[in-house]
Parts: C-alpha cells; sequence; structure tokens
C-alpha cells in the first residue's frame, strides 16, 4: 500500500521520545508500506540517509509545530485552534500534503502539529498518531482555585473543543495508554474511534549486558523539556540530600541543556550533565539505577521501558508510572514523597536480590509488551481498520464542515 505519513518532528536522529516514536514506527511501517513522509525540520536535521532506507519519498519543510515562532494576530485569540498551532502553521506543508494525497492509499499523521494538515482530506482513509490531553488537562486540574486556574480552565475547554473535532476529521486515532484515552474521553471524543498503540523499544535492547555501576543514579531526558526539568530540580533539591546522607551517589543526567540555567543544580558536582550522547543506552545500563521523579507531564514513559529494557532498576513516581502495565515491588518502585523516593532508591542500590528481580522483571514485561515491532504490528492493524470504516457511510456534510472550520487556520 502506498501510505502518506506526516510527521510533526523529522524522525532523525532520534534523540527524543517524539523522534524515537516517529522513527520506530517508520521503520515498522516500512517492512509492509511503501512510504512517503512529509515532515517539519529544524536547522541542522536535513540528513536523510537512514529514512531513505526506510521510505520511498522524504520532503521536508522548515520549523516545528510544538514550537510557535509566528507573531499572534488579535484575531488568532478567538480562533477556534489553540494559538500554538497558529504559530506554527505552514502554508508550504499544506501544499505538499495536498498534492500527495490524490497519489496514496492511506495516510497517518504524528501527532497534533501534522494532524492538522490531513484534517480536510476525507477522500482516503487517515490515522491521527498519539493524540495527548494530559497535560493540559493536568494543568488545570491541579492549580489551586484562583485566576492562574481559571485562566487554565479556558486553555483545557478551548483545546478539548479543537482536539475533539480534529478526532472526529479522522477514521481513527491512537493514544499511547487507556489514561491519555480517559483524557480524550474527558474532552468528549468519541471513545469508539480510539486504539491504545503504546510506546515502546527497540527489541535489541533487551540483550545488552547490564554492568551497573555503584553509585551511580541516572535520568535520561532532556531538560529543555519542561517536566523534565520539574523532574531533576526536584530530585535534586528534595531527595538526592537524603540518599547521600546514607552513602556515596553521583547522577548523570542525558540530553540537551541548551538554554537551561543549569547553576543552581551544580553546587557540589555530585550532578553531572552530559548533554547529547551517542549511545544513552550504554551510561542507563552501567548506572545502578534509573530514577524518574516526573510530577507533571503524559503519555508513556520511554525512559522507564528503555531503562527496564536494558536490566537496569526503576524508580518513579506514580505520575511516572503512569499508563503503564507495571506494579510496585514487582517491575518497579513507586514513590509519592521525597522520603520514600530517597528509600526505595537506596534499596535498589543496596539490596543485590531486590536490584536482580526488578531487572529481570522489568526486562520480561518489556518483551512480552513494549517492543516495536509489536507495536508496529498494532498500528498496521488500525490503519487497516481505518481502512475498513472509510469505507463505510460518509460523514454528513454539516459534521465535515464543522470539522473544517474547527482545525482550520
Amino acid at each position: 500500500m502506498k501510505l502518506l505519513v506526516v510527521s510533526s518532528w523529522f524522525p532523525n536522529p532520534p534523540d527524543n521520545g517524539s523522534k524515537l516514536r516517529a522513527f520506530h514506527l517508520l521503520s515498522q511501517l516500512s517492512n509492509r508500506h511503501e512510504i512517503t513522509l512529509l515532515s517539519f525540520a529544524e536547522s541542522g536535521e536535513e540528513d536523510q540517509r537512514m529514512l531513505k532506507d526506510l521510505c520511498r519519498s522524504v520532503r521536508t519543510v522548515p520549523g516545528n509545530p510544538c514550537k510557535p515562532a509566528a507573531t499572534l494576530r488579535a484575531r488568532d485569540l478567538i480562533s477556534a485552534t489553540p494559538r500554538s498551532y497558529v504559530q506554527t502553521y505552514s502554508p508550504r506543508m499544506q501544499d505538499l500534503v495536498d498534492a500527495e494525497i490524490p497519489h496514496h492509499d492511506a495516510a497517518v499523521a504524528f501527532q497534533c502539529g501534522a494532524a492538522l494538515y490531513l484534517a480536510k482530506h476525507s477522500a482516503i482513509p487517515r490515522v491521527f498518531d498519539e493524540a495527548e490531553a494530559g497535560v493540559i488537562r493536568d494543568a488545570f486540574r491541579t492549580q489551586p482555585p484562583g485566576l492562574v486556574r481559571y485562566r487554565r480552565g479556558l486553555t483545557w475547554w478551548k483545546y478539548g473543543y479543537f482536539l475533539r473535532h480534529l478526532v472526529d476529521a479522522f477514521e481513527r486515532t491512537t493514544v499511547v495508554s487507556e489514561v491519555e484515552r480517559e483524557h480524550l474521553g474527558d474532552a468528549r471524543c468519541d471513545l469508539s474511534a480510539l486504539r491504545v498503540v503504546p510506546n515502546g523499544v527497540d527489541r535489541h535492547a533487551l540483550m545488552h549486558r547490564n554492568e551497573p555501576r555503584p553509585g551511580r543514579v541516572i535520568y535520561s531526558g532532556s531538560v529543555t523539556y519542561s517536566a523534565n526539568l520539574d523532574a531533576v530540580r526536584y530530585f535534586v533539591r528534595d531527595i538526592f540530600p537524603l540518599i547521600r546522607l546514607a552513602r556515596p551517589a553521583t547522577l548523570i543526567v542525558t540530553g540537551s541543556t541548551s538554554g537551561v540555567d543549569l547553576s543552581e543544580l551544580l553546587a557540589d558536582g555530585s550532578v553531572t550533565f552530559t548533554g547529547r550522547v551517542p549511545d544513552v543506552a550504554h551510561l542507563v545500563a552501567h548506572s545502578s539505577v534509573s530514577i524518574v521523579p516526573l510530577r507533571v507531564g503524559g503519555g508513556t514513559r520511554l525512559k522507564i521501558l528503555e531503562a527496564m529494557a536494558l536490566g537496569t532498576p526503576v524508580v518513579t513516581t506514580p505520575k511516572g508510572a503512569e499508563g503503564l502495565a507495571v506494579e510496585h515491588e514487582e517491575h518497579l518502585l513507586i514513590a509519592d514523597t521525597p522520603e520514600a523516593f530517597a528509600r526505595e532508591t537506596l534499596r535498589v542500590m543496596n539490596d543485590f536480590v531486590l536490584h536482580a528481580r526488578l531487572a529481570a522483571n522489568g526486562r520480561r514485561l518489556v518483551e512480552r509488551l513494549y517492543t516495536w515491532d509489536r507495536i508496529g504490528r498494532q498500528l498496521d492493524e488500525v490503519i487497516t481498520e481505518a481502512q475498513a470504516v472509510h469505507g463505510g457511510p460518509p460523514t454528513s456534510a454539516s459534521s465535515l464542515a464543522e470539522t473544517r472550520r474547527s482545525v482550520s487556520v
């Protein structure tokens, strides 16, 4: 089948969660389909060599739908489309999509920023991959009463309205967990059109040799993402001092630090920010424990799945474990206070039997549920389902018109 894929993120190099998902899903879909990739790309991301092996054609448009750049006009404030997408809308990408649609049998949009460009094209079956509402919903629900809560409530209402009509424009939409499915349900999206297609890891990680270095703790995630920065600050300020009172320990944080002030986190030399590294897996596999003290964010945590696949035990918060089929004490450890988090981290660092049991159970869970080959087949089944739905009754003219107005910019 000739498959058109529109991506919010350029999938190479796959150095963040969104790029990893896009790259591995492309890799899996390329085994069964002839793919044309249309993707946004930022400066320095023009290397298409790896993607040429996966796609018949790769074309890029400058920009990133997650990074608003254009000036906001007064009329944009009352648009049904959230201002961030108004500010990143690309007529050039829309023209590319419009030109390619007639030559393909089906289409997939990776994330909301790409789904906009496929919303009006009902001529072929389409799948909207990785719809997400949890971050915006939680920002509203966790805010105490006051003006900020009121403003975030308006943002959640507007985004829910926008997302609902965008989901309605597609035959099928995927989310990465049942929790995200519930979030979209709260936004009154059609639950019958939603399918869970989780995040995963490369099966090769399961064969990686684990050689933990005593006392080394790792957090794998770029602090340029606000949820990661909050997690690292929380750990360094409130948890790490409790651990270091009990035993020597060092913390490694991987990923980009561009534009982030780290001075307060580097006070005593116990924390190292590596920046981007060619092999994060090596560092994770050579750490005693992977900590994931997330307090905000959505989706399923690739960093947890990757650590478990590599045989490195994980300590996380309830928010970090959200959406994963994990059990406390069985696959990882979960703690909801600084004191409990420090205590559980020390348990893993000091108890070799517990360390080995969590490592083994985590690897088995990933092998059973979270490898990209399995997940790629799940997405392919959703595409097949979208084709079957597309052959059914057409969308009413009034409903389609409302959807187009909702997602147009």
